[in-house]
């Protein structure tokens, strides 16, 4: 293999390339994981250490990653997944994907389109920050409430309150 390192450390060359390659892997077989509702697949994907963070359950260390994981697929009964734009490098990658399904609490229909942005390490995910708008979210899944509100603070934070205690209720008599 060619290649070689540069000033700052990073890999050049073919081994990069091939870490590239990796990681851009890594990320496709998550989401097609995802897409299956394969969790055991997901989550072999994360390194041990991993750290999750999105606008509605905030920053989850591994376990509590897994577990939301978990409670989403398990509650999602249409459930659909799609994924594009992956691009990545030898440490860092993003991806774009999108979700519909009904949300449980409101039975409303949800389209939530996020911009995802990974880091790795021991080729895996080692860090997994979804962006999307929670207010946009918020009045899909709320209905009008959540339209009015969904930008204001209290409801906000009433939001990732209750998925807080949604998943540690999860948690408590999960898997």
């Amino acid at each position: 293999m060619s290649g070689g390192t540069a000033k700052d450390g990073t890999m050049t060359g073919a081994g990069s390339a091939a870490s590239s390659a990796a990681n851009a892997r890594l990320i496709e077989r998550f989401y097609s994981a995802f897409g299956r509702r394969d969790v055991d697949a997901m989550l072999s994907c994360y390194h041990p250490q991993v750290v999750f963070s999105d606008p509605v359950f905030g920053t989850l260390a591994a376990a509590e990653a897994g577990a939301m994981w978990r409670m989403l697929n398990g509650r999602a009964r249409d459930l659909r997944v799609e994924f594009r734009d992956v691009k990545t490098s030898e440490s860092n990658g993003r991806a774009h994907w999108e979700a519909w399904y009904t949300f449980a609490a409101t039975g409303r229909r949800v389209h939530n389109r996020i911009d995802a942005e990974f880091q790795f390490a021991d080729a895996l995910i080692v860090r997994h920050v979804d962006r999307f708008s929670l207010w946009r979210w918020a009045a899909m899944a709320l209905g009008a409430k959540g339209a009015l509100l969904g930008w204001v603070p209290s409801v906000r934070g009433a939001i990732r309150a209750r998925a807080a205690k949604g998943l540690a209720a999860f948690r408590a008599t999960g898997p």
